[in-house]
C-alpha cells in the first residue's frame, strides 16, 4: 500500500491549479442528492461531492457550493428534530432558572454548546493558516481515499469493542465534549462529521441510534455556520444568475434528500450494525486509489 501511495503522490499532481467548475441546474439536482445522501449518512458528503462530479467529468464544484448546499441540510435536521430541539432549548433555560444543572436538557444543551467549539476553533485555524484551503493537498482525491480508508477502520474498530450500553437518555455533557472533539477531525475532507462522531459515540458505549441522533443535533450549529459564512463569501464575490439557480436548486435537492436520510438511518441503526457503512468506505477508499494509480482519476 505504502509503495502505491509513493506512486500515485509522485505520478500526479496535488490540487487543480483551475478554479471551482460552473455547475448547471441538472448537476445542482445530482449534486444536491449527493449532498443529501451522504451528509448524515457516516460516509462523507464532502468526499462525495468532490469525487462524484469529478468522476462524471463535470470539474470540483469548489468548497463554497458544497459549504452553501449544505443549508438544505441543515433545514432538514431543523425540521426533523424541531420537537427536540424545541424541548432541549426550554428545558436548558427552566433548569438554569432552577439551578438544575443536572437536568438531561441542560446537559444536552451545555453538551452541544462546547462540543462545537472545537470544529470552530480549528476551522478559524485552518482559514488563518491554510487561506487556499479549497486548492489544499488535503482536498486531494488521495487524501479524501486515504481519510475514508482510516475511517472505516475506525467504525470497525468501534463496532467490534463498543459496548453500546447507554441510551439517549444517559448522555452527558462530556459526550458533547468527546463526540465535539471527533466532529473537528471532519475538517479533513473524507473523515465524515457525522462518521467521525458516530465512531466516537460507539467508543464511548452509546447506542447505535442514540449516538446517530446526538450527532444530528450536534453538527446543527457547525453546519449552518459553515453554509453561512460560505454563502456570504460567494455573495460578495458576486455569482451570476445561473450560479444563483444552481445554489438554490442545489440546496432544495439537498434539503428533500437530507431529511429522507435522516430517517432512514435512525430506523436503520434501531436494529442494524454499521457494518455496511465500513465496508462501503473502504471500498470507496480503495477504488479511488485504483482509479488514481490506473489514471482513470487526477488526483486533483
Amino acid at each position: 500500500m505504502i509503495a502505491l501511495l509513493d506512486t500515485i503522490l509522485a505520478q500526479t499532481p496535488a490540487a487543480d491549479v483551475s478554479g471551482p467548475a460552473q455547475i448547471n441546474l441538472l448537476q445542482a439536482i445530482v449534486l444536491g442528492i449527493v449532498q443529501g445522501l451522504t451528509e448524515f449518512l457516516p460516509i462523507s458528503s464532502t468526499a462525495h461531492l468532490k469525487v462524484v462530479p469529478i468522476a462524471l467529468g463535470w470539474g470540483d464544484p469548489g468548497v463554497a457550493y458544497t459549504a452553501v448546499i449544505q443549508l438544505g441540510s441543515i433545514v432538514a435536521v431543523l425540521w426533523y428534530f424541531w420537537k427536540d430541539l424545541t424541548t432541549i432549548t426550554l428545558g436548558a433555560v427552566d433548569a438554569v432558572m432552577r439551578r438544575d444543572y443536572k437536568s438531561q436538557e441542560f446537559q444536552i444543551a451545555l453538551g452541544i454548546v462546547l462540543g462545537t467549539i472545537p470544529i470552530l476553533f480549528f476551522g478559524l485555524l485552518i482559514k488563518a493558516l491554510v487561506p487556499d484551503f479549497d486548492r489544499s493537498p488535503l482536498r486531494s482525491l488521495t487524501s479524501i481515499a486515504i481519510a475514508s480508508i482510516v475511517m472505516s477502520l475506525l467504525l470497525a474498530t468501534a463496532e467490534k469493542i463498543g459496548k453500546r450500553n447507554r441510551t439517549y437518555e444517559k448522555l452527558t455533557v462530556s459526550d458533547g465534549i468527546f463526540m465535539g472533539l471527533a466532529q473537528a477531525i471532519a475538517l479533513i475532507p473524507g473523515c465524515s462529521r457525522s462518521g467521525s462522531t458516530l465512531t466516537a459515540g460507539l467508543f464511548m458505549g452509546l447506542e447505535r441510534s442514540a449516538a446517530a441522533r446526538f450527532s444530528f443535533l450536534l453538527g446543527i450549529p457547525a453546519i449552518t455556520l459553515a453554509g453561512l459564512v460560505e454563502l456570504k463569501g460567494a455573495l460578495g464575490e458576486g455569482i451570476s444568475d445561473a450560479g444563483v439557480a444552481a445554489l438554490i436548486v442545489g440546496t432544495i435537492s439537498a434539503f428533500v434528500f437530507s431529511y429522507l436520510s435522516i430517517a432512514w438511518l435512525l430506523k436503520f441503526l434501531q436494529t442494524q450494525n454499521t457494518w455496511v457503512f465500513v465496508w462501503y468506505r473502504l471500498a470507496f477508499g480503495v477504488a479511488i486509489l485504483t482509479a488514481i494509480a490506473g489514471g482513470a482519476l487526477r488526483n486533483i
